[in-house]
Formats: C-alpha cells, structure tokens, sequence
C-alpha cells in the first residue's frame, strides 16, 4: 500500500479522485487538505462517498503531522494555487507530485524540478521515471488523443477546427450564473471562443511530436446542457490520399497499447464513456477532409481518471489498476 494525500478536497475533481482512491486496491488515502472544511466528514462534501469513508478534512496542523509519510500527493487546487501550496509545505523530494491544476503545464521548470505533462497515451516511458506530473486540461485531453495520431504522422499541414461541448462540472463546484440550472437547463452557449486557456498546453504538445510549429488551432468552447462529459469535433484538411479504411487502422495500431482509448467504427454518443476512463474516437472523410469525434468523461479521463493512471505508471502498478469502471450508456 502506498500512502496518498489530495490537497483542495471539496471539489468534484477531487470528489471523483477520492471516489477512485478510496476504491483502489494499492492505496491509502491519509490525508484530504481542504482551508474551507476542516474538520468535517468527508461525506459531508461528497455524499456519494456516505459509509465508503470516515476520514474528514484536514487542515495546515494535521496535514504538516503526515506530509513526511506520503507516496504520492494530488494537487486539486484552484488554479495558480499549486506553486503556493508546494512552496508552503515543503514537500519531500521522496513525494510523487501530481498537480491536476494549470501551474505547470506550460511553465514545466519548478524549484529545479521538472513537471513531467502527464498524456498517459504518449508521455509513458517519461512518466515511468518521473516524480511530478503536471495532469493535462479536461478539453486538451480530448483533443490530443484525436489530433496526436495525425501529428506524428506527419498529417496535420492547415488550420485545424474545434468545436467541443462540455458538461457543467467542467466550471467547478462554485456556483455562477452560467453554472445556475435555470440558464444551463435546454440550453447552449459558447465562451471563450478562439481563447481558451487549454490552446497553449495543445499548440505546446502538438509542435513537440510535430517537431516544428504548430497549425492554428480554431477552438469554439461550448457549455452543454448536461452535468459531465466532453464531446470533441475536429477537422483538418487531408494532407495526402491516405484512405479513410487505412487511417482508422493506423488510429488503432497507435492506441493498440492503451486500456483505455478506442477507436469505432460507429458514431459515437456521450453517454458511451460517462464515469469511465475511456476515450472513444470515430473518425470520417468529407470532402478533403478529415473529420474527427472524441468523447471522454471530463472529470475521469479529462481529470481524475488520467491522474490515477499516471499514479499507476509511476508506481509501477498495472495501468488500469482502480480504473475499470462501468459507463452510464443509459
């Protein structure tokens, strides 16, 4: 058993974590930091965790009392907020660090330590060896699993389009008005159109295993009306006559390794990956172009989900160990 710590434990990517932790056959969860609940159950934040645990939250004193004893600790705190945190607390050097925040996604270099970008799929070999990861963005999850392929193949050559709805968790627990069930109920809207702050960790990957600068990434976010998931459209003109039986084969040879990540043949629809680890693509021709769906639960695979199975690389544990969860498809 290993012993792990979540730092920022009220919200639901932290709620989903623990959800996984708690139920994962290798750890112990010791400690769940929180600045706003200390001392209360952890089943008073999260009821579905109501007779799975009697930890509570923790605060500075009693986080400091086992911050010497941990394995592996989870940052799950507002953005900007991992680099005080660490800072604060001085961990140990010993300690697996994985932040599920934005901190080191671009700026990797911290303290004299590299955080490691966390894309289980393609990072494995550099994550096996690594002691902190920085966990990438729900949205940049869905889109590199569909662009990846492409981009190591030598096939992405002109501007590539997104349009990509996700479920209201993807805002966090605090309340908003765009969060408030009365404006999300029957409804859609786009926000941060051609801006989203997950464009730089995309464009950063993407002209890594390119090798030269990325395309210009069109990203159309969109609010859904629904609570969970993220449904990725993607297209970009075809550099070449590569058919369309022969690319979804090459899709398939490159995730033939991943527990987690197919590709059918069919449409697919949200609900085939809620409360899952998986990502599902579907990949069409139109026209010269090549048209790509992704789908994955942002709150599993777009956050605590991929963290887990990061924690396992590094660790040495089977990769989907904890992860085999079954999907709500009705």
């Amino acid at each position: 058993m290993i012993k792990v710590a979540v730092a920022g434990g009220t919200g639901y990517t932290a709620g989903e974590l623990l959800r996984i932790l708690i139920n994962h056959p290798h750890t112990e969860v010791v400690s769940v930091y929180s600045t706003s609940s200390v001392g209360a159950l952890v089943s008073s934040a999260h009821r579905d965790l109501l007779g799975d645990t009697d930890l509570r939250f923790s605060g500075n004193t009693e986080f400091e009392n086992v911050k010497s004893s941990l394995d592996v600790l989870f940052l799950c705190l507002g953005h900007g907020l991992s680099k005080k945190f660490l800072d604060d607390f001085k961990i140990s050097a010993k300690c697996k660090v994985i932040d599920l925040g934005n901190d080191f996604r671009l700026e990797s270099r911290y303290n004299h330590s590299e955080f490691v970008y966390g894309l289980s799929e393609f990072n494995k070999k550099e994550i096996e060896s690594a002691n902190q990861i920085a966990n990438p963005g729900c949205f940049a999850t869905a889109i590199l699993l569909g662009l990846s392929p492409l981009a190591l193949k030598g096939a992405l050559t002109d501007d590539i389009h997104i349009h990509a709805l996700t479920g209201s968790t993807g805002a966090g627990k605090s309340p908003s008005e765009s969060t408030h069930f009365s404006y999300r109920s029957s409804n859609i809207s786009v926000y941060k159109p051609f801006t989203h702050q997950h464009i730089g960790e995309i464009e950063k990957t993407l002209a890594y295993m390119m090798g030269s600068k990325a395309p210009v990434i069109n990203f159309v976010p969109m609010r859904g009306d629904f609570a969970r998931g993220i449904f990725a459209s993607i297209y970009t003109k075809c550099s070449d006559d590569t058919s369309l039986e022969d690319m979804r084969e090459y899709f398939r040879q490159t995730y033939s390794n991943s527990p987690f990540v197919f590709v059918s043949d069919e449409s697919i629809s949200l609900k085939e990956v809620v409360n899952t680890n998986k990502a599902l693509l579907h990949i069409e021709k139109h026209n010269g172009y090549w048209h790509l769906t992704v789908i994955i639960d942002n709150l599993i695979k777009g956050a605590s989900g991929q963290a887990v199975q990061n924690m396992n690389i590094m660790c040495g544990f089977e990769e989907n160990c904890g992860l085999k969860l079954k999907g709500n498809a009705f």
